[in-house]
């Protein structure tokens, strides 16, 4: 076995915010003695605006022409040049997540036109006959707790044949009738999506109902505006033919890496998000319908409510 590099953030969930202290140990193993040139040990937090398939041939050159926002970077060295002993050896490190001027710590957040990443990278610096080593692990930034209370914004929804979109043969869809409500659109995006819906009628036997998460991401310059509509969550709350006038729980957690809280800046704007479901109803074959549950798009706020 070689000599490897190793990263390990002290925080097994990676999960930090501003102001506070990163703190770990890199991990250098091997077998015989390593002669180095020095360790350094970067952290890195960059914005990258990057292009989505459906809009090849209209931003290319905008894209072209805006580089990596560089939110935080700074490169400390850990050790003199010198040589490792065989075996393990750890050499701790802690890094304060501060930022200069009046630049954000965004949240860590991986999308189609936008990704937000914080990264550590090891680099161990070798002679010309040796190939130097790097390591690079990835941690996650939160913004910090709000103060305040959410006031719950309730809606109810009403899914029938005539309330669904992107249907071209209405007619030939089985008569249904399903109610429901979400306890708030206003959410905490720590915590789950709540509500309940009751199938008051359905002509024809479902198979089952679920509930997509559907993420909207808008870029744009002087040029135009380029808007990504991306599923990025389907769940099950329902399989077979539901019993009429049941009501059936609705609880959905959000995937944290792919959803952030709304976020609107200069050149980009995550975070909002349309949510709809799909019945799938059996009747020789025929195809899910889709609608949307509410009219409005469920905001999504921080850790805790404002």
């Amino acid at each position: 076995m070689g000599t490897s590099l190793d990263i390990k953030i002290k925080r097994a969930n990676k999960v930090y915010h501003a102001g506070e202290m990163l703190s770990g140990v890199v991990v250098v193993s091997g077998k015989d003695p390593v002669q180095h040139q020095g360790l350094f040990l970067t952290v890195e937090g960059t914005v990258n605006l990057q292009l989505s398939a459906k809009s090849v041939g209209v931003f290319e050159a905008f894209y072209n022409s805006v580089k990596p926002i560089q939110i935080i970077n700074s490169t400390l060295e850990m050790v003199k040049p010198g040589k490792f002993p065989p075996g393990k050896t750890e050499i701790p490190f802690e890094f304060p997540l501060h930022v200069k001027g009046n630049k954000v710590l965004y949240e860590t957040y991986h999308g189609v036109f936008v990704n937000i990443q914080y990264t550590l990278r090891c680099d161990m610096k070798r002679s010309l006959l040796a190939k130097d080593l790097t390591k690079t692990c990835e941690f996650i930034v939160h913004s910090a707790p709000q103060k305040g209370k959410l006031t719950p914004s309730p809606v109810d929804f009403t899914i029938t044949p005539e309330t669904l979109q992107n249907v071209k043969e209405r007619a030939l869809l089985p008569k249904f009738l399903i109610r429901g409500h979400l306890n708030s659109t206003n959410c905490v995006i720590t915590q789950p999506l709540t509500g309940e819906l009751v199938v008051e009628s359905s002509e024809a036997a479902i198979r089952s109902i679920e509930l997509q998460l559907v993420r909207v991401e808008t870029c744009g310059c002087a040029e135009g505006y380029a808007r990504d509509a991306t599923e990025i969550q389907n769940i099950q709350i329902a399989d077979g033919d539901v019993c009429r006038s049941l009501s059936v729980p609705i609880y959905m957690v959000f995937p944290r890496l792919f959803t952030c809280p709304t976020l609107e800046t200069t050149n980009f704007k995550v975070g909002r998000a349309q949510w709809g479901r799909g019945t799938h109803v059996s009747r020789e074959g025929s195809n899910s319908a889709f609608a949307r549950l509410t009219k409005g798009r469920p905001s999504l706020l921080t850790s805790t409510t404002r």
